[in-house]
């Protein structure tokens, strides 16, 4: 006994096609048949479609929400010299000071990690022509915190240590370990594939079998991004820098391919 497809997208959409039989022959009236149901499939590559499913595919998607355990830091000197030598003296100089900040502050060495150093002249054009006004050095390093109540404060003191030429391009949130929150997500992505397959069993009349197949996909949603921009010179006038974690989110997106029972 061949049984019915039906297909269920996260919009609970249905497309079926009914395949006529192959006989010309007329039913017996006192006997109800079921015709087979097939998907209806695009074939972009051309030639012969592949063979009809059988059973209920549905998708379903859980979240699950959680406190983030870490901040990443982008820190960063920017110096403009006269020289080369003298903008990477002094680059490496305020780069020394920032980092012995962070160390200074319970930060971890193996948290710290150069992302970026640079060297490149700079010109002055207002007068109508093409004048050198020095080089510029950058390092930027990534900084992960993981005492997220004294992030603020790690900041501020970072900052201070590197004086003007200090540059925090963002702070970015993040969970380092989801695995918690990926079952949670991955347990509502179930019950509500489930849900829609059997509302859709019941509504066709036929019975939810085993499962064939699950696929899962996990979408990462975006950490957020805040900037920070902070006055050396007023560091000890000023309350420190509030930093506020917010939560993040874990998606689980899972493809159940349900058979039919007899």
């Amino acid at each position: 006994m061949r049984h019915p497809v039906i297909v269920a997208t996260a919009g609970l959409a249905l497309v079926v096609v009914a395949c006529a039989p192959g006989t010309t022959a007329e039913p017996d009236p006192t006997v109800v048949t079921r015709p087979p149901v097939v998907v209806a499939q695009s074939n972009p590559g051309g030639g012969e479609p592949g063979p009809a499913l059988s059973g209920i595919l549905v998708s379903g998607v859980g979240t699950a929400t959680g406190a983030p355990d870490t901040v990443s830091v982008d820190f960063g000197v920017s110096v403009r010299g006269k020289t080369v030598a003298e903008a990477a003296a002094r680059a490496a100089e305020r780069a020394d000071a920032l980092i012995s900040a962070l160390t200074a502050d319970a930060v971890e060495r193996g948290d710290i990690a150069t992302t970026n150093y640079s060297i490149y002249p700079e010109y002055d054009y207002r007068s109508g022509r093409e004048r050198l006004v020095g080089y510029r050095v950058t390092n930027t390093v990534r900084v992960t915190i993981r005492d997220l109540e004294r992030a603020g404060d790690i900041v501020d003191t970072a900052v201070a240590a590197a004086g003007d030429d200090a540059r925090v391009s963002g702070l970015r949130f993040e969970l380092e370990d989801d695995t918690d929150l990926a079952a949670q997500a991955r347990e509502a992505a179930w019950n509500d594939a489930l849900t829609k397959a059997t509302q859709l069993a019941a509504l066709s009349g036929v019975t939810l079998g085993p499962v064939i197949s699950v696929v899962e996909t996990t979408p990462r949603s975006p950490s957020p991004i805040f900037s920070v921009e902070r006055d050396a010179a007023a560091q000890s006038l000023e309350a420190p820098t509030p930093i506020e974690p917010g939560t993040s989110t874990v998606t689980v997106s899972l493809q159940v391919h349900f058979a039919l029972d007899d």
